[in-house]
């Protein structure tokens, strides 16, 4: 099993996220120098919280990075044209020395697909097309394409990725039926999301596997302290607000399963079940159960809102010397 960082890339209102890039920077040298695997960041458009796009931001930091993994979790790929995604993602791959990972999702956000002049009805079709122009143009060979949205007459990019091929494609779908075929069948990995149970895991992944997928990701959210009530009280805090105010925005995949994380039992569920708010041996013990589900990746994040630089540190520093060791087997971490 290997690990990656999701940081945090948006912030308060009150924050100025200028303020928060030298701890982005030193938040990515721990985790490399603790041995993650790759550092990953979000997207968002017009939303409550101030956002530091991910691309650039990701540039910016590959020198801290060294020779991890640098990946979007995740590109909301529909509000993007394929052409201008392969070339900035190629141009990624180039600055990080071949080591970007592309994670796209669909989005969800109704404010965002009417603000681009997207309807949120095209965005399954639009992701599809995209996935296939983007691999296509990846392999540096002249690409003929006709969609319902697309079309390219014997067009080559101008950057080939570093990697033959291009990045790996992850695929970031909810955990159903129709996620986990999508995933399988235009993926190189599954983005699984951080709130589904192991119980729930066990179904879906048979779907994905039963549809051909092979690697898995699953997110998860991570406090660590050895005091288990003091982690579980830290984490629910500093995510609680973060998902209060994802609420303002409809649910993904047109459910109420996110509103529904902003109801403090639900919440307290999800935090007990789903994410690692805990101490460093209990935390051993859950992603054991998910290694033994045969999960192959795990993206950590251990910051939302306004939770302070020292106690994600910290979450960090324990992960590093009381959790990672279980699990350490060497990867080639390029490719995440």
């Amino acid at each position: 099993m290997r690990f990656g960082l999701a940081i945090q890339n948006d912030f308060p209102p009150n924050l100025r996220p200028a303020d928060r890039v030298g701890p982005m920077r030193e938040q990515v040298a721990a985790a490399a120098e603790a041995g993650f695997s790759s550092v990953w960041m979000l997207q968002h458009y017009l939303g409550n919280l101030p956002t530091l796009q991910p691309i650039p931001t990701l540039a910016a930091i590959a020198a801290e990075a060294g020779d991890m993994a640098v990946g979007t979790n995740m590109l909301i790929l529909p509000l993007h044209h394929p052409v201008e995604v392969a070339e900035t993602y190629a141009t990624l791959d180039h600055l990080s020395g071949g080591r970007a990972v592309a994670g796209f999702g669909l989005g969800y956000r109704e404010n965002e697909f009417e603000s681009f002049g997207v309807p949120l009805s095209e965005r399954v079709t639009r992701y599809e097309e995209s996935v296939a122009i983007v691999r296509a143009l990846w392999t540096a060979e002249p690409v003929d394409f006709t969609g319902r949205h697309y079309a390219l007459k014997g067009q080559r990019i101008s950057l080939p990725p570093v990697r033959p091929g291009g990045p790996p494609i992850w695929v970031g779908a909810g955990a159903h039926r129709t996620g986990a075929r999508r995933a399988a069948r235009l993926g190189d990995a599954w983005i699984v999301p951080p709130h589904v149970t192991p119980e729930r895991l066990t179904t879906v992944l048979r779907w994905y596997r039963d549809a051909g997928g092979q690697d898995v990701v699953v997110r998860r959210e991570l406090v660590l302290d050895p005091d288990p009530e003091r982690a579980m009280a830290v984490g629910r805090a500093a995510r609680g607000a973060l998902t209060r105010a994802y609420s303002a925005f409809n649910a993904p995949d047109a459910t109420e399963s996110y509103r529904q994380l902003s109801d403090a039992g639900a919440a307290q569920d999800v935090a007990a079940h789903s994410y690692l708010f805990t101490t460093p041996e209990e935390c051993v013990r859950r992603l054991g159960e998910l290694a033994d589900l045969g999960v192959t990746y795990v993206i950590l994040r251990m910051q939302w809102y306004d939770l302070p630089q020292e106690r994600m540190l910290r979450t960090l520093a324990l992960f590093r010397d009381e959790v990672l060791p279980h699990f350490q087997t060497t990867f080639p971490k390029t490719g995440g």
